[in-house]
């Protein structure tokens, strides 16, 4: 088999690796809860690929009046979101893998290909020791790295450098509109799952995990790349 022109195989975490975002909603709408502010599962939806800090923001601004926090409060209330949302993944298992992304990453490791984890969870490395594929990722970039999340380049510029890699011959796959344009503002090819409505700017569109399969992704990259 030809060598592959593509140098890495950056992952986003919530949605592509696992589903993690029940647990967020539910650390999030117990949160929003004590606050008394209105928090649904449709104002969620609104919160994918967005910081913790970020989210935490969003919700604050749905609040009638919306609260004055200081910077200390605002901290303090992030890190009561993430307790919630860690005694809730305390429960994940290799189960929850999401379908077809085992059969992917065993097909890049075998192409010598590097990867890494692009996640806007500060929690990525828990999730993935639990799901059993930390041995599948040569770095993990999270949230903690980084000084701008998603839609900012720089969770995946920062992946690209760790592993010595161009991102012009890289492969960011996510399923977020943030996290599409964060990576193609990095100069990456971008991999969407979910919908045409959502994956705007993505290379190539998949519905779900199952889908992916990397000869069809390096097919698309190179035609994209021809000349």
């Amino acid at each position: 088999m030809a060598a592959s022109h593509i140098q890495a195989v950056l992952f986003d975490l919530d949605g592509v690796i696992t589903d993690t975002a029940e647990y967020h909603y539910l650390a999030w709408k117990k949160l929003a809860d004590e606050l008394q502010v209105p928090f649904d599962r449709h104002f969620n939806e609104a919160l994918k690929g967005l910081s913790r800090m970020d989210s935490l923001k969003k919700i604050l601004e749905n609040a009638r009046p919306e609260p004055s926090f200081s910077k200390e409060k605002l901290s303090e209330l992030a890190d009561r979101k993430n307790e919630y949302y860690k005694e809730l993944i305390r429960q994940i298992s290799p189960a929850d893998l999401l379908p077809g992304i085992h059969n992917l990453l065993e097909d890049i490791k075998e192409r010598g290909i590097k990867t890494a984890l692009a996640s806007a969870s500060k929690n990525a490395m828990f999730v993935i020791d639990r799901l059993g594929v930390a041995s599948f990722f040569d770095e993990i970039v999270d949230a903690a790295r980084i000084q701008h999340g998603k839609p900012d380049p720089e969770i995946f510029l920062t992946g690209a450098r760790k592993l010595d890699a161009d991102p012009a011959f890289c492969i960011g796959i996510e399923d977020a509109e943030a996290g599409i344009q964060a990576i193609k503002a990095a100069g990456m090819f971008a991999v969407g799952v979910g919908t045409p409505e959502n994956m705007k700017q993505a290379d190539f569109l998949v519905e779900g995990t199952q889908d992916l399969d990397f000869e069809k992704i390096e097919s698309a990259f190179l035609l994209k790349n021809k000349g």
